[in-house]
């Protein structure tokens, strides 16, 4: 009998050490599962920080990389923002709306700032050079029939805000020449009494592409009597001019390749 109890003893024993041990075996799993998961849905410090400079919270910033991962990536331009890949994508139309705003809003600033810059820049260059003329006349007789355009010159383009049809018709075939090029084209309005307002629903009238602004590939600004001082008080919009190192030239359409 004493045997037997023994026995016994020993069988609840082991049955008792081996319920014990299994929780033990699951708990040292669940750690490392958890850590796997964190690392996989965590931000690089880079992306963390391009998110931010976006406005843009972790959770939207990995939605626009696996997005860009899809067709978006392989259609879209390099220079898409995040905040127009989002919004092409929302998934409602009250985040489509959302993003929409946000990036009006970013535009709008950017083209403000843009403006402001090259005000600055004209102002900066009558403190400089006053109103000496950057056309030396005696060397048009030397221009070429036929203008080359190299990378890092610049068009600039004086039209009026007022109804001009061939105004208007020389900018579409200037936008289009320099659209694939690294010729910059700097469009000079006249008739806009210096309101950058003014300016701005001029270049959305005649749908200037502002990724072509935002690059400063193309340049909107005030005239302030620049068109006077180029030409010596000889030239009237539409008004095409060429610089370049060797100095700046007036040019027509047809002279350009």
């Amino acid at each position: 009998m004493r045997i037997h109890l023994l026995l016994l003893l020993a069988i609840l024993s082991s049955a008792s050490a081996q319920a014990g041990a299994g929780p033990q075996t699951q708990n040292t799993t669940r750690p490392s599962i958890g850590v796997t998961k964190h690392q996989q849905s965590s931000l690089t410090y880079l992306d963390h920080n391009q998110a931010k400079q976006w406005d843009l919270t972790d959770t939207e910033w990995n939605r626009y990389k696996t997005l860009m991962q899809g067709i978006r990536g392989s259609i879209s331009p390099a220079t898409i923002s995040p905040i127009e890949v989002l919004g092409i994508h929302a998934e409602s139309d009250t985040d489509r709306r959302m993003y929409a705003e946000r990036w009006a809003q970013m535009l709008r600033d950017d083209t403000e700032q843009i403006l402001a810059f090259q005000q600055a820049v004209i102002e900066a260059n009558v403190r400089l050079y006053g109103n000496q003329p950057l056309i030396d006349v005696s060397k048009l007789r030397h221009r070429q029939s036929k203008t080359m355009l190299n990378p890092g010159d610049r068009l600039l383009f004086f039209t009026t805000t007022t109804d001009c049809s061939t105004c208007d018709a020389q900018l579409s075939v200037l936008l289009s020449k320099t659209r694939l090029s690294a010729v910059k084209l700097d469009i000079f309005l006249l008739g806009t009494d210096d309101q950058d307002e003014a300016a701005r629903q001029w270049a959305q009238t005649h749908s200037i592409p502002p990724e072509r602004v935002r690059q400063q590939a193309i340049t909107i600004n005030h005239d302030k009597g620049t068109l006077t001082r180029l030409s010596q008080n000889l030239g009237k919009p539409p008004y095409l001019m060429h610089q370049s190192p060797d100095g700046s030239f007036p040019i027509s359409l047809g002279d350009l390749r």
